[in-house]
């Protein structure tokens, strides 16, 4: 299994635009091979030490079977799309892919 952790920075005032945006594609996400977890998150004060707060960034939470799903994912034609529909409202991107320890 492959997990991946996307934070994605949005210009101010485009969260909400970009989660709508960002959960109409879910579903094409989703049918791809491999998918078996495609989740947007964003963050929530729990009020615990060491905690980070932006109200700017939405964090993918992903899960996918194989590397070669992941990197399929990316080049996927609805991704290609995605990105350019979005591309005026994303400032940064951090990806963490992460293998079990």
């Amino acid at each position: 299994m492959v997990n991946v952790i996307a934070s994605i920075r949005v210009k101010e005032d485009q969260r909400a635009d970009f989660i709508t945006i960002f959960k109409s594609n879910v579903p094409a996400v989703l049918e791809e091979e491999g998918c078996i977890r495609y989740t947007p998150a964003v963050d929530m004060d729990a009020d615990l030490p060491g905690q980070s707060l932006d109200e700017n960034v939405v964090t993918v939470i992903e899960k996918w079977n194989t590397l070669g799903d992941l990197k399929a994912h990316l080049v996927a034609p609805h991704m290609l799309a995605f990105r350019e529909r979005v591309k005026g409202m994303v400032e940064d991107i951090n990806l963490k892919v992460l293998e079990s320890a």
